[in-house]
């Protein structure tokens, strides 16, 4: 009996010395459960905002709010095309550019009679450079363009891995993929910033796909995605905009750790605080804090 007594005071004392630790521990869950249901109304709200609102309300024509033609460079891909029958069922005329003139005059043709927009093909090979530039810069002027589509060219999607591939084939993809969706862009923006409306579906991060491919065969690739660091020769702007130098520093420490980093903590403070807040939020403290400086 006497060591039923026992086990049951000592019970109690540790029991009175754990109190407090279990109501910290339950302030801790309260606030990660709260936490975790507030990320989750946020992303159902996104969801339904993005993918199912625009469908059950009306809103003002695409037209209207953009601009009445939309170019679609890399037509000649399912994708590109896809995007110029969509738009042009929404009143919307095409310019579809392609280094491919048959395939695309057909998709042309079939647009124009089905959905009774003004459709344009233009034949540029960005694989030669700058030079494929002027003539659809002329074919573009004065027109407003209120859409640019860049679909990347899928012919790799069936090569070898990246080793395999020959310098020609990777200078021929990296001319039409990144330099003419990068010369395209430059093309188009412009004219939208002049009339302040245009819409850009532009290119994911390189950086990313190629660490997916690799990763596994020990390559690590790494994609930086730092915020503002202080040019070379310029004094640090305190220590969320550091010099380069310091930047670097910080950054290398990061290889083989993190495959997509800010390369600096404090920039990793700041990034997480962006992902925790709504766009608008932080577009506009970013607009104050440019402004003010």
């Amino acid at each position: 009996m006497a060591a039923v007594d026992s086990f049951e005071l000592l019970y109690r004392e540790i029991a009175r010395s754990c109190n407090s630790c279990v109501e910290t521990l339950a302030v801790v869950g309260a606030l990660y459960t709260a936490s975790k249901a507030v990320i989750l109304v946020r992303d159902c709200y996104s969801f339904i905002r993005v993918h199912f609102l625009p469908r059950l309300m009306p809103s003002t024509r695409l037209g209207h709010r953009f601009g009445e033609w939309a170019v679609i460079y890399g037509a000649s891909e399912a994708i590109g095309k896809a995007y110029a029958e969509e738009l042009a069922r929404q009143g919307i005329c095409i310019i579809l550019i392609s280094k491919e003139g048959a395939s695309v005059s057909d998709t042309a043709k079939a647009i124009s009679e089905t959905h009774r927009v003004d459709t344009m093909v233009l034949v540029a090979d960005f694989s030669q450079g700058h030079a494929a530039c002027k003539p659809v810069k002329d074919a573009l002027r004065d027109k407003d363009i209120g859409f640019l589509v860049n679909c990347v060219d899928d012919s790799l999607r069936n090569s070898p891995n990246f080793t395999g591939l020959s310098e020609d084939l990777l200078w021929d993809v990296i001319n039409r993929n990144i330099a003419a969706t990068t010369l395209m862009t430059r093309l188009v923006l412009p004219g939208m910033v002049e009339r302040r409306r245009g819409a850009v579906a532009y290119l994911d991060n390189f950086s990313r796909a190629l660490h997916h491919e690799y990763g596994r065969q020990g390559i690590f690739v790494q994609s930086l995605i730092p915020f503002q660091v202080a040019p070379h020769g310029i004094s640090a702007g305190g220590w969320l905009v550091p010099q380069s130098d310091v930047y670097a520093h910080h950054a290398i420490s990061t290889l083989g750790i993190s495959h997509r980093t800010t390369g600096y903590w404090p920039h990793t403070l700041q990034f997480r605080l962006v992902q925790s807040m709504p766009e608008w939020i932080w577009v506009l403290g970013s607009r104050m804090l440019t402004s003010s400086c």
